[in-house]
């Protein structure tokens, strides 16, 4: 799509700023909050908001709103995120202050990363009830099967396999299972459960769901259950997913409809209170994958949402 000789010239004043092409710059790995630039810049709440207010009215940030917190992430679609893409080929990150910039934003993320891991050491031997507490498992797991139902699964790939237990479930559907999880509590916990259920195909290793370190075009099917909303940028996840998945292959998430808890963002370390429908199937296109009617389940406290999507 052609972009117009006003909008490519709004778009290039809203960068020709010093401080707006260091925030520019720092979109390149996710979305931020205000919050986590204002720590990252060193400069007042007002002066960055104003930076970002520009920047999303010349279409190259987008801004949107989830509980108490405010999130901001690179345009995804029409010319002006185009635009954003092709200027941040050009910026030269290895300059000193943008390299003190992405110091600090890893500072940022690393402590994201310690809060997760401490809440995943903590409840490990008690994840299955917690996650339980939101709709039953029994009805999510029999949803799950159904979706799959037409499959022949010769590889399959679990995203965040906490204790193992989605593994259980679809041990005698599959091949070879592997599950990833970035917490060793977790995978302890998982190895344990499926040695006791003598799953020898089967097996749990440490990952990054950004980086999984896998072989691409090597999996059936990879599910996402409950662990988008733990994730700084869940669009590159989905991106890393598609990258594995075979022709015809199947992407399955589970997660939570949008929400206002934010008390599950001290408590249980989540980072999104959970998705649109719009926004996921969003990414999922954009990664080459073409989605099906999404399914909703109803929760005692939190609703739950199920995208699937294939590889054509």
């Amino acid at each position: 799509m052609e972009i117009g000789f006003d909008r490519i010239l709004n778009a290039l004043k809203a960068v020709g700023e010093e401080t707006r092409l260091r925030i520019l710059a720092l979109f390149k790995t996710g979305e931020l909050t205000v919050t986590e630039l204002v720590t990252i810049l060193r400069q007042s709440q007002p002066r960055v908001s104003r930076h970002l207010r520009l920047l999303c009215e010349a279409g190259l940030l987008e801004r949107y709103r989830e509980g108490t917190w405010i999130f901001y992430r690179l345009a995804e679609g029409g010319p002006e995120g185009d635009l954003a893409r092709a200027i941040m080929k050009y910026i030269p990150f290895s300059e000193q202050i943008l390299t003190h910039d992405s110091e600090r934003l890893q500072e940022i993320k690393e402590e994201r990363k310690g809060k997760a891991i401490r809440y995943f050491s903590e409840n490990a031997a008690d994840w299955d009830r917690i996650r339980s507490l939101y709709v039953s498992e029994e009805d999510v797991e029999k949803i799950l099967l159904e979706a799959t139902s037409d499959m022949k699964i010769d590889d399959f790939l679990d995203v965040g396999t906490g204790t193992g237990r989605i593994l259980e479930v679809f041990a005698d559907r599959i091949g070879r299972g592997t599950g990833i999880d970035l917490s060793r509590e977790m995978l302890a916990v998982a190895r344990v459960n499926l040695e006791k259920s003598a799953l020898h195909n089967c097996q749990v290793r440490q990952g990054d769901m950004y980086d999984l370190a896998l072989n691409s075009g090597s999996m059936d099917l990879i599910l996402i259950h409950q662990v988008l909303h733990f994730a700084d940028d869940p669009s590159a996840a989905l991106r890393e997913t598609s990258r594995l998945l075979r022709q015809n292959g199947r992407v399955i998430v589970v997660d939570f409809a949008p929400h206002g808890l934010d008390y599950l963002r001290d408590e249980q370390a989540h980072r999104r209170l959970g998705f649109k429908d719009e926004e996921v199937n969003g990414w999922l296109e954009n990664v080459g994958l073409k989605s099906e009617p999404t399914i909703h389940l109803k929760g005692r406290e939190l609703d739950l949402s199920i995208w699937v999507a294939n590889k054509i």
